[in-house]
């Protein structure tokens, strides 16, 4: 078993904090509301795409689809 964050919420959240950042300083690099990167890290279900990418994107992170059992 591992340790690793498996959800993107928890990704996020460990990226931000592994590079020191506050929710607000994540917000404002990647151009959202401190609202959304809360809002995102606590695993809210309908937000949108754009701007999770762009968190991700501030974070030196990206998304990836896969099929399932891969």
């Amino acid at each position: 078993m591992t340790d690793e964050p498996s959800t993107v919420a928890e990704q996020v959240r460990a990226r931000r904090k592994r590079v020191g950042l506050r929710q607000a300083e994540l917000a404002e690099l990647a151009g959202v509301s401190e609202r959304f990167v809360f809002s995102l890290e606590n695993g809210k279900r309908s937000v949108q795409l754009d701007k999770v990418e762009a968190v991700l994107t501030a974070l030196g992170l990206q998304l990836q689809i896969r099929r399932s059992g891969e």
